[in-house]
């Protein structure tokens, strides 16, 4: 499974702070740290503080760039932000994060997502929300994979995130996030990868990285590509290299705790 580092999002007080007084240490520390403890793509975003992402996120691509090589995943709420990210990024190929379902906007995050040679998160909602169950996730990634193809998008270079919900307000949904996992490798051959956000399914709750690494567990085993996660989860990260080697997508060795660094979209 693929790990994401969720750290460098404008969400976080240290970060935010950072951004807004375009201060790249903190930024710089958290790519290096991020990278080391397992990361294969760094998830940034500027965040809410930031009044024009778009201005800011050229800056915050190149100062990641400046200390690591490890490939970005260009988060952002406007397209305009996620552009200028791309626009920014000089070395591996990025991911675009997220567009929802809904054909007009799906259609340009895939035409940008095609056209900057990126891949594309896109999430199993439209602008009525979240449904609770795994056949109306299933529909909204049919309806983003036969769009992607109208599109000439390459639907193994899809990211599809069946959206997990906190379990302490929407229990029901990680069963349904689980199956929608399964069978979404059912939709095309080859088929769209899948990604969640991990955190999400704690959120609230105490117990906090019991519940993620538990979900990340059943959510391999279920078929789940990558995650954006807390990769300073020691615990985490040692959970997925040893499910890797367990689901029989890595070669056993008794250094098998080292391939979590070495994993890629490839």
């Amino acid at each position: 499974m693929i790990l994401i580092g969720e750290r460098i999002n404008g969400l976080f007080r240290d970060v935010a702070e950072a951004i807004q007084a375009k201060n790249p240490e903190p930024i710089q520390r958290l790519a290096v740290t991020q990278t080391e403890a397992g990361a294969t793509y760094l998830d940034i975003n500027t965040g809410p503080a930031v009044a024009d992402p778009a201005a800011v996120m050229p800056w915050l691509v190149k100062t990641v760039e400046e200390v690591v090589d490890t490939p970005l995943c260009i988060d952002a709420a406007k397209l305009p932000a996620i552009e200028a990210g791309l626009k920014a990024v000089t070395k591996s190929r990025p991911i675009i994060n997220s567009t929802i379902a809904e054909r007009e906007q799906l259609e340009k995050y895939l035409t940008m997502a095609r056209d900057y040679g990126a891949y594309l998160i896109a999430l199993t909602m439209n602008r009525r929300g979240v449904s609770r169950d795994a056949a109306d996730r299933l529909a909204m990634a049919m309806e983003i994979v036969v769009t992607a193809d109208e599109l000439g998008f390459s639907v193994s270079d899809l990211f599809i995130d069946p959206l997990v919900l906190p379990v302490n307000v929407g229990q029901e949904h990680a069963v349904e996030v689980l199956e929608t996992i399964r069978q979404i490798k059912t939709l095309a051959d080859p088929p769209p990868r899948t990604v969640v956000g991990l955190s999400n399914v704690s959120q609230g709750c105490p117990h906090r990285l019991l519940l993620n690494r538990t979900f990340a567990s059943m959510a391999m085993a279920s078929g789940l590509d990558a995650a954006i996660a807390d990769v300073f989860d020691t615990q985490l990260v040692e959970t997925v290299a040893a499910g890797r080697v367990l689901l029989n997508k890595e070669i056993y060795s008794d250094a098998f705790l080292q391939s979590v660094k070495k994993m890629s979209p490839k």
